[in-house]
């Protein structure tokens, strides 16, 4: 018999339809029944790629005797995070305040009024290292709710106020040059002192892919010349690639490495991260022409072309760790199994890929390494071929197929950066393709933007601060890149309900929420980063690009307020606010705006532009279009001596135009090896 989440939408939710445990999904249906039976609520947070959370599953939610004590004594809950980032949100901040640390699954008992009066991560169905079996734990709530629950309820109180005080900000100072450059030369500074300088990466393991601040810190180069800025990128970005957290044969990123060499990954790939990523190796090529990032951007665009794509359009949120109930068991190889595959070039391969009797991963397997690039690139061409087929016939990992609007939107703006930068037209069409599918599918009945679609459908949840500045923000990009002013508009929509619903006036920041949203025991309000852009940060970068295209005040002095009360999370704490940290960067620096005019099939304006996409100005905007263009950066701007131009402005203020691609790319900071290319392609 299948419980109440047999009608579920979420794939995470969907993998417990069997359980013997009556799951049902968040909602006024699970606490009034609470309220009914008089029992508390066990909320279980999780998501479909969480390997604990499969273990927990099968140890306790598959147990016939635990679910029926949990049935008889609980209203038990199930949450898919990434479906209801906001609830997650806010009974994580209660775990991490009751345990001092956090994770999934998260298990948190609450009360009739949701309030939370214990809470912890995985509990193992024994006692363990000092930890009660999930079932002592469920005895022991119980127990107490029944003997002693004014101590519960008072607790759940207690807890509930100190979260509310906690998650408050403050109003900021008002933003000042000297500020903003003095916080991220501090922060640049700190991060040094945190690099690893032997194997890349910041602090010991876990690492996770750093991606915002390695953008902050692209900018920060970019901006200041600090070496010790790229040398961090470059360290990191080369540690990541040649390690086993990078897929060496199908391209793409997984989760996190769980030692400090990048070696052994926790197999499950993201959106969120491969979109983040994708954009970093870009941009770290375009600072420095290497080949690796070359390599790793078109690994990894191909990656999420072919493995991450819906049939409609948008992009998958993950894929599992575990096949079959085996973590890394799709990707892992043994000596003899690439013998078997590629004959007398096993050995060969094995050298070449790390994989040794002894094994790197667990049961003498190994996971596949390259921390050299292969002097013979044809044969190791084809025996990637070999290799990638091979692995195709093994039982694959799950797919959590839904579609998530900020990731999506993440995923946008890095494919049409990277297919801009590397003249990729495939890439371009499939930023348009998912920005279509958000604008047509992901609405509600009043227009506005859900957060999630599956299968063609859409979702049921509203999107939060995070969908709707990274979906604008992917808008932004794509505007820029397709000279398109539908996207512009559209992004513009988005960014007005931010200011209509999720302000908050007294931080002058952003709620993760909106007003009209539904009422949680608090308003969850993030200003950190943390696996992906906040969407505070993410809202302030939108703002400020939309501002700068657009010239519109009203925009460019809600970035300026909402990144005021982020600057001093940059210096304090900038492995925490690296989005926010390449916000202040390109605000630091105007930030730049570029407009082109110029018949677009010009060569003279297509060499004028690809000088502009190779600028590393820091957020510099791009516009282009023919003598007369409407767009607001091109207005008032014409040829000169008959010949297509450029005009480099700040706030709208520019400097004196210029018909030479050498010569803006001067003004942009485009960097050897592509400042010697310019001349050539006039």
């Amino acid at each position: 018999m299948t419980n109440r989440l047999a009608s579920s939408t979420s794939p995470y939710l969907l993998q417990h339809k069997d359980n013997p445990v009556d799951w049902q999904e968040w909602g006024p249906v699970a606490f009034a029944e609470a309220r009914r039976r008089d029992v508390p609520v066990l909320l279980s947070v999780g998501y479909a790629a969480c390997h604990w959370c499969h273990v927990m599953a099968h140890e306790s939610f598959e147990d016939d005797a635990l679910a029926a004590y949990l049935n008889a004594h609980y209203v038990a809950v199930k949450v898919d995070r990434e479906e209801r980032p906001d609830v997650d949100a806010v009974y994580m901040a209660a775990t991490q305040a009751l345990t001092g640390r956090g994770g999934w699954p998260m298990t948190v008992f609450l009360d009739h009024d949701a309030r939370p009066f214990y809470a912890g991560t995985y509990f193992p169905p024994e006692p363990r290292h000092g930890m009660a079996s999930f079932g002592q734990l469920l005895e022991a709530v119980s127990d107490t709710w029944v003997g002693d629950r004014p101590r519960l309820l008072e607790a759940s109180g207690r807890i509930t106020a100190v979260l509310s005080a906690r998650a408050a900000v403050a109003p900021a100072d008002p933003l000042d040059h000297a500020r903003v450059a003095g916080a991220l030369d501090t922060a640049t500074t700190t991060l040094a002192s945190q690099y690893d300088g032997a194997r890349g990466g910041f602090g010991g393991s876990p690492k996770f892919p750093p991606s915002m601040v390695l953008e902050m810190l692209l900018r920060h180069h970019a901006r200041t010349g600090d070496q010790r800025a790229i040398a961090m990128v470059a360290g990191t970005c080369e540690a990541m690639a040649r390690g086993g957290m990078y897929d060496q044969l199908a391209g793409g990123f997984a989760r996190y490495s769980v030692d400090a060499d990048w070696v052994v990954p926790h197999f499950e790939k993201m959106l969120y991260d491969n979109a983040q990523l994708l954009r970093v190796y870009a941009h770290w090529w375009r600072s420095t022409g290497d080949a690796l990032a070359q390599r790793v951007t078109r690994e990894t665009a191909a990656f999420l072309l072919r493995d991450m794509r819906s049939a409609h359009g948008g992009f998958i949120s993950a894929l599992d760790a575990d096949t079959e109930g085996e973590e890394g068991r799709a990707y892992v190889w043994t000596p003899q199994q690439l013998l078997e595959v590629l004959g007398d070039d096993g050995p060969w391969a094995a050298d070449l890929l790390a994989v040794t009797s002894e094994g790197s991963f667990e049961h003498g397997t190994s996971v596949l390494q390259l921390r050299q690039d292969p002097v013979d690139r044809t044969r190791w061409a084809e025996a990637r071929r070999r290799l990638l087929g091979a692995r195709a016939q093994r039982v694959q990992p799950g797919r959590d197929d839904k579609v998530v609007a900020g990731w999506n939107g993440l995923a946008i703006a890095a494919l049409a950066d990277a297919g801009a930068l590397l003249d990729e037209p495939e890439w371009i069409d499939a930023a348009r393709d998912a920005a279509g599918l958000l604008h047509d599918l992901h609405r509600d009945a009043d227009g506005r933007l859900l957060r999630t679609s599956r299968d063609g459908a859409p979702g049921r949840n509203a999107g939060v601060l995070e969908d709707l500045s990274c979906v604008a923000e992917g808008f932004l990009a794509l505007h820029q890149v397709t000279a398109d002013d539908v996207w512009l508009e559209r992004a513009r929509e988005l960014l007005d309900d931010i200011l209509d619903r999720f302000r908050d006036p007294v931080s002058g920041g952003f709620f993760d929420t909106a007003s009209d949203a539904e009422a949680l025991v608090l308003r969850p309000q993030e200003p950190g980063d943390n696996a992906s852009p906040s969407g505070w940060s993410a809202a302030a970068g939108a703002l400020l690009t939309y501002a700068a295209l657009t010239g519109s005040d009203l925009h460019r002095t809600a970035a300026e307020e909402s990144l005021a009360a982020l600057v001093p999370l940059v210096a304090q704490h900038p492995r925490f606010a690296g989005w926010a940290g390449a916000v202040a960067e390109a605000w630091l620096d105007g930030p730049r705006e570029v407009a082109i005019i110029g018949e677009p099939t010009d060569p003279a304006t297509l060499a004028l532009r690809r000088a502009a996409v190779l600028g590393t100005a820091p957020g510099s905007v791009l516009a282009v279009g023919p003598p007369g263009a409407t767009h607001p950066l091109l207005a008032d701007h014409g040829l000169v001596a008959g010949a297509p131009a450029a005009y480099v402005c700040r706030h709208f203020v520019c400097d004196l135009p210029l018909t030479a691609p050498t010569a803006l790319g001067r003004a942009l900071g485009v960097r050897p090896p592509w400042a010697d290319t310019l001349g050539a392609t006039t």
